[in-house]
């Protein structure tokens, strides 16, 4: 099982960055270099509380499918999307959000591991978590940016 923890201070209320992170087509905006779009499921808008998105992007330049849930949801602090489909044998991503006067603290949390036993291992090592780190780091700069214009 790989981790990945990331922080990122971004100033504005959790209410604000809660929503933004919740938000299909801001993920679109920020997902624009591996193509992606949501194809099934909540497809648009605001993803709640046991709801559900199927995402397909350009990942390592193939077309892939990941079929999210909101398995939990605790306005605006903390939310958590899991895979219920993909390509990942297990992937859970942990939101939290904290005030610290006009500043949020959000963490993110991404659990996850690959199938295809030693290979699975092997290509996570060498490209698969920088190439996640990156992504979602990528996410949260331009989420940052947004909320602090």
């Amino acid at each position: 099982m790989t981790v990945i923890i990331l922080h990122t201070e971004i100033q504005t209320t959790t209410e604000k960055a809660f929503q933004l992170s919740l938000d299909i087509d801001f993920h679109k905006k920020t997902a624009s270099q591996t193509q992606e779009e949501a194809i099934a499921g909540i497809t648009s808008g605001i993803i709640k509380y046991n709801e559900t998105v199927t995402w397909r992007g350009k990942h390592f330049g193939v077309f892939l499918t990941h079929t999210s849930q909101i398995t939990a949801y605790e306005a605006p602090t903390y939310f958590v999307d899991e895979m219920i489909k993909g390509n990942f044998k297990s992937f859970r991503h942990q939101h939290f959000f904290e005030q610290k006067e006009n500043t949020v603290h959000m963490k993110d949390i991404i659990t996850y591991s690959t199938p295809y036993g030693i290979f699975g291992k092997l290509f996570d090592s060498l490209l698969l978590k920088k190439h996640l780190t990156d992504f979602i780091k990528n996410r949260n700069q331009t989420l940052k940016t947004a909320l602090e214009k």
